[in-house]
């Protein structure tokens, strides 16, 4: 069992192997910030990655407080959702999902289950899986972005 200063360090120990690993993928040579993540420029949406004990995430999330806008994201993103899926497959879409801290949220999301961030020797197979589908996840992210925002400014779609 860790205490919480440990978990605080394990997390952190993890994410610095995390951008380490990513620095050396020829793909981010030339590229000045390696992930959308938070700067999507769209309220209450958000790329994020997540390591438990469960396994690795990379996760499309709509957490915008009023329940109808981000639905109403959500089911834009179904109408468009080929397009996604040519690019971020076999995703899992959850229209109502409840966060630990209790907030509700819309997620597309893809697991690999199997691996545990508190066994070091496999951050070597969680590396690869969160870079390779956050990769995907942008791509697909960015070839729907117009229309959600579209949506989002109450334009007909």
């Amino acid at each position: 069992m860790y205490t919480k200063e440990e978990e605080k360090q394990l997390k952190r120990d993890f994410w610095n192997g995390f951008d380490t690993f990513c620095e050396n993928l020829p793909r981010f040579k030339y590229r000045k910030k390696k992930w959308i993540l938070y700067n999507t420029k769209m309220k209450g949406v958000e790329l994020k990655f997540d390591a438990t004990r469960e396994g690795a995430y990379v996760i499309l999330e709509f957490n915008d407080h009023n329940e109808d806008k981000r639905l109403k994201k959500m089911t834009t993103l179904e109408k468009y959702r080929v397009i996604f899926d040519q690019y971020f497959k076999d995703a899992i879409w959850e229209l109502n999902y409840e966060k630990p801290c209790g907030t509700m949220v819309s997620r597309i999301y893809k697991f690999q289950g199997g691996l545990d961030i508190h066994r070091k020797e496999q951050w070597n197979d969680f590396y690869p899986f969160l870079s390779k589908e956050m990769s995907h996840l942008e791509r697909a992210f960015k070839e729907i972005k117009d229309v959600l925002e579209e949506d989002e400014e109450g334009n007909n779609i």
